[in-house]
């Protein structure tokens, strides 16, 4: 008898890296651009229907069209819309986020309240949501987009900072209570990736830092980086496609760096 565990023969007879999702359900946030757009392509590529969530209902509507799954329109701000998605899906993916850049003692306050419902109350109310399903189920994935910054910081980014480590210290409490029930719990955590948040704030980074825009990619967000290059979403992706396959269940309230040696100082 197979455990549901291990990898059985053939488990990496098709889909993305390898990995075959075939029959799970998948729950993207942030699924219409950047780094939730490529989990959501990739996850559909190893065989998942996959739940497009976005505030842009349109691009979510592309998205999901696209890749044969399901759009959902939502203000992840809105705890009743957070709790209007769907809750019985096997696999779990919290990439939606947003960025401001200033000092702190010019950071708008509604601002900071704003970053925190969106990246840390939204993922907590949908993992608290869909734990049920995987707990009956013996098995489920949720897999948190943190970033660099859930580990160190930066200056100028105090609620993003702030959110990403409190989404670490959730990812790890949900790895602890998970395990019994066969359901890992990681971080993913990119340096700069390409993606519109990072491309909409090299304007702020350059006033913020007193320097010109096109010095901002190379003097302040790759500065710490040995690789100098940006990061691309599929690579972040592909992280998380390899999470849920057969095996990575061993691996468990994590923070796996996709930073190209940013953390290695």
């Amino acid at each position: 008898m197979t455990s549901q565990f291990h990898a059985t023969p053939g488990s990496f007879a098709h889909g993305a890296g390898g990995v075959d999702l075939s029959g799970r359900t998948a729950l993207v946030t942030g699924g219409a651009s950047g780094i939730g757009r490529a989990c959501a392509q990739a996850l559909a590529e190893a065989g998942a229907l996959v739940h497009v969530a976005d505030l842009d209902a349109d691009a979510a509507g592309a998205v999901a069209t696209a890749v044969g799954g399901r759009a959902h329109t939502v203000d992840l701000a809105d705890a009743q819309a957070v709790r209007a998605l769907p809750d019985e899906v096997d696999i779990l993916v919290n990439s939606a986020g947003l960025q401001h850049v200033a000092p702190i003692e010019r950071f708008p306050p509604a601002r900071f309240e704003l970053i925190q419902k969106v990246m840390v109350t939204a993922p907590f109310l949908l993992i608290r949501q869909c734990l049920p399903h995987m707990y009956a189920a013996g098995w489920g994935r949720v897999v948190n987009i943190s970033s660099v910054h859930g580990l160190r910081a930066s200056a100028f980014k105090a609620a993003y900072v702030a959110a990403k480590h409190g989404l670490e210290g959730l990812s790890k409490v949900t790895a602890l209570e998970g395990a019994p029930h066969g359901v890992t719990s990681n971080c993913i955590n990119p340096g700069y990736v390409r993606t519109p948040l990072v491309e909409h704030q090299i304007t702020s980074q350059a006033a913020a830092h007193g320097i010109a825009p096109e010095d901002v990619v190379t003097d302040v967000l790759l500065e710490r980086a040995a690789i100098k290059r940006l990061i691309e979403p599929e690579e972040v992706a592909a992280v998380a496609v390899w999470l849920c396959g057969p095996l990575t269940g061993y691996i468990t309230g994590a923070s796996l760096p996709v930073d190209g040696g940013w953390g290695a100082h």
